[in-house]
Formats: C-alpha cells, structure tokens, sequence
C-alpha cells in the first residue's frame, strides 16, 4: 500500500503509539520494535506498506529524541562499513516532519525479476536458543547469560560452509564494533543466514550505532573481548586474543583486526561527523589507551554544541512521557494524551 508524503509523515509520528506502524492487515516479521518501521521500495523514491504478508524491504529507524544526532552518526558508521566492505548496503536519511530517520536495506531479502524473497535468518539468541526477554529484556547481553563472542564461533565452526572465512569475518566485524564505540553488539544484533543446504554464514553489519560518540552512553560493551567489556579499553591485541578462543591463529587475528583498523582510519575522513573521533579510536586499538580520551573530548564537545531538541510535555494516561517535538509556540504536540502534568 503505497504511502504519499502525509501518510508517511504522520506513520513515522505515531511510531512511540503504533511500534513498525502495524496494522490489522500487517505481519511482524523483524525483532526490536522501537522507533522502527517496515517499508518496502516501490522505486522512484516511493515507499509503501506491507501488507497481506507481503516481505518488507527496507527498515526505517526514526531518530531517539533523547539523543539528537544519533540518526546520522549511525548513518555515517554504516556508510564507513561499506566504505572498506564490511556491508554491501548504504544508509538513507530521510526527514519526516523534522525529525530524522535511516532507512537501511533489510540484509534477509533476495530480489529476483522484480519478487522479493525472505532469506532465513536467526539473531545469535535465536540460533543459540538463548532468552533474550529473561531479565527485564536484558538476557541479550553476555553478562546476563546472552552470547558470548566464543558461542557464536562454535556455530560457524560447525555450520558454515567455509569456516576460515566466516571467522575472519568475525574478526573484522568485531574489530569494526570497537574502533566506531559500538557497546550495544549485543546477540540481537548479531545474526546468521541460512542457505537451502542448511549451512549458514554471518549475516552484513547492522544497528551500528556509534554508542560512544555521545559520551553519556555508557562504555560497558555487550560481549566480552578477553576479558574486557569496556569498548574504550579493547585494544588489537585483545581482539587477537579472542580469536585465539575461536581456533585463529594469534597472528593471522591480528593481522586482520590491524588491516581492518587501518582501512577504517584512512577511510574516516571521507565522513566528516565522525572522523575525528574514528582516528582517534583506531589509534588507541593500535597504540593504546591514551588518544581515546581525545575522541571522548571531541565526542562530548560535539554533543554539547548540538542545540537541545525541545520535547512535548505531555503525559499519556499510562504515566509515559511524549517525546515528540511540540508544535511552534507550544508546549505540546497537538496529540491527546489524557494528561498534561
């Protein structure tokens, strides 16, 4: 169902009320369901809705109020994922009555004459069986019994079709993860794809938020790299450690996690937002700890240049707070909230 620039507009603003923009004719299909919306391509710059069933296309992530710029600084360190080949897909921002949205190519779709295929997918909680709704939705996270970096090897070790190869893809993506502050890789955010044989491979980079270049996003990362979980402290060396657990030789890991630092530090400063702090990350994976105070400094200086997004005041009868932008003039919406205090 195609949408025109109102109804686009208005499904984007209703999102903190109708999570993926679900309607009685929609099927869920994706994890995760916030600020997020289902799209498919109808070409010629035009989006539509799925409906009946039919496969969505792209994946719509509308920006979190509660940190302004984080819908284009993850835009840039995707984008800087495709740039040295770590994903075939490059973002889209798009804005939606001034609020910002990445639209990104769903990686478990296969488009052949024009039909679009599913691609069976599994995130690592998935494929592990792992609860990712035990503890408060927070069984994701190794540290509360989600994956660990070690378990998501063992099943590329035993079920993909070129095992060396999907490994040293591990490397990298880890390695990636790191240099752009990434502390949200958590096993939902970390997936396989299936082929008819049965035999997987890891699934393109996505949701690489650069958590760490707002500084009041905690450092604590999702996984452990031997033994550390700051992603402020990991360093090339620790990343080849980890891969020794893996079955890697140490050298070969370190060979990969060193290249892929350096392709990211000579690619960053073709996306200006963040390339400072991405050189200063790749520096201190490479020569260690000090530089990365510089990009946390830069990062913070950044955030506290950015004018604050005001937010309406509203209150919905459930006690939750609106965090839509009010209208001009105002200190609401315009939505009916049922409360104002």
């Amino acid at each position: 169902e195609p949408y025109d620039d109102s109804t686009f507009t208005a499904e984007v603003d209703e999102l903190e009320d109708n999570p993926l923009g679900l309607h009685d004719d929609s099927e869920l299909s994706i994890a995760g369901l916030q600020n997020k919306l289902l799209l498919v391509d109808l070409g010629d710059g035009w989006w539509g809705r799925p409906v009946h069933g039919y496969p969505s296309t792209h994946i719509l992530k509308a920006e979190d109020l509660r940190h302004p710029g984080l819908v284009r600084a993850e835009a840039a360190s995707l984008t800087l994922a495709h740039d040295v080949g770590l994903t075939a897909a490059r973002p889209q921002v798009v804005t939606a009555n001034g609020r910002d949205c990445i639209i990104i190519v769903r990686y478990d779709r296969n488009v052949i004459d024009g039909v679009v295929h599913r691609v069976h997918q599994e995130d690592a909680c998935q494929a592990l069986d792992i609860d990712a709704d035990q503890f408060g939705r927070k069984g994701k996270y190794e540290r509360n019994g989600g994956p660990s970096l070690r378990q998501v090897a063992d099943l590329l070790d035993r079920y993909a079709d070129n095992r060396t190869h999907e490994l040293h893809t591990l490397v990298r993506q880890l390695t990636y993860t790191t240099v752009v502050g990434n502390a949200d890789w958590h096993g939902k955010n970390l997936s396989v794809l299936h082929d008819m044989e049965g035999r997987i491979r890891l699934a393109p980079l996505y949701d690489t938020v650069p958590t760490r270049f707002f500084p009041q996003i905690k450092a604590q990362g999702a996984v452990n790299v031997a033994g550390e979980f700051n992603v402020d402290r990991i360093t090339v060396d620790q990343i080849a450690k980890e891969a020794t657990t893996w079955g890697l030789p140490l050298s070969d890991a370190r060979d990969i996690a060193t290249s892929t630092v350096e392709a990211l530090r000579e690619a960053a400063p073709s996306r200006p937002l963040i390339a400072d702090y991405i050189v200063a990350r790749a520096e201190h994976l490479l020569n260690g700890p000090a530089p990365v105070a510089i990009a946390m400094d830069r990062a913070a200086t950044r955030a506290a240049n950015q004018s604050p997004t005001p937010t309406c005041e509203g209150v919905y009868s459930d006690g939750r707070k609106c965090r839509n932008q009010p209208l001009p003039d105002s200190r609401f919406c315009g939505r009916k909230h049922g409360r104002s205090d």
